[in-house]
């Protein structure tokens, strides 16, 4: 089985998965996919959508139920809670509808609003928004990144898979660096 056909086959599966937990690197991947017609973009984002919308929601719950005690035994996290707390108290709406955007501290954030105890209900309402707009923002972002990559490079079939790589490898070290961060 060749690459195009395990996109083809498991894209939208592995963007659902990648968005549940991380997300910018894996959806800028399918859009540059998109562009290059191995995915559908509407789809990419429907996927993406879907995949940061039920995660966020998850780890909401989560916080929601094991809260500060669960938060107090994680020391690598106390920098990151205390800046989302610090944030949420001041920018409660701006926080939920972004914190997508901000690199570093988008994992912990869900988790930390459902400790704070905010309203379920807002939290979907805003958390919906929110996710819907950055699977259009960064999928659309990926798919323009395929399209001015063949403008630069011409007919760029031949460097699809060394882009790629280049993505994935990029992806991979901005998360070892947040990770290797986070343990020091």
């Amino acid at each position: 089985m060749d690459l195009q056909q395990l996109v083809i086959d498991y894209g939208y599966l592995a963007l659902f998965i990648g968005t549940f937990l991380e997300g910018e690197t894996i959806l800028v991947i399918a859009g540059f996919l998109a562009s290059r017609d191995y995915l559908e973009l509407p789809w990419v984002v429907l996927s993406a959508f879907l995949g940061t919308f039920a995660g966020d929601q998850t780890f909401f719950y989560l916080g929601r139920y094991k809260g500060i005690a669960f938060l107090e035994k994680r020391p690598l996290w106390q920098s990151k809670t205390g800046k989302v707390f610090d944030m949420l108290a001041r920018h409660q709406i701006k926080v939920v509808l972004g914190f997508r955007f901000l690199y570093g501290i988008r994992n912990v954030t869900p988790f930390v609003i459902g400790a704070s105890r905010m309203s379920p209900v807002k939290f979907f309402v805003l958390n919906f928004v929110g996710a819907l707009l950055w699977a259009i923002i960064v999928g659309y972002l990926g798919f323009q990144f395929g399209h001015i990559a063949e403008q630069v490079m011409g007919k760029i079939q031949k460097y699809e898979i060394y882009i790629l790589g280049a993505l994935v490898v990029g992806g991979i070290f901005l998360f070892w660096r947040t990770t290797c961060k986070r343990e020091k």
